[in-house]
């Protein structure tokens, strides 16, 4: 999910130069907030900080 030099400020021009011609504050502020949760979650994988399914059914009182 990062550029290719993986500078917040590279990535920030990306997302910017992505959003429409009419992109208001709350769509440029929007996207940087689903990126980041993207990568927070990305990381938390790569760290094996997951659970499977059955175990947030479990959690949750959902199992059937």
């Amino acid at each position: 999910m990062s550029s290719s030099d993986g500078s917040v400020k590279a990535e920030a021009r990306r997302i910017v130069e992505t959003l429409p011609d009419d992109a208001t504050w709350d769509d440029l502020m929007y996207r940087f907030y689903v990126h980041q949760r993207i990568k927070a979650g990305l990381a938390d994988a790569d760290a094996g900080r997951v659970l499977d399914s059955a175990e947030v059914r479990r959690r949750f009182g959902l199992e059937p």
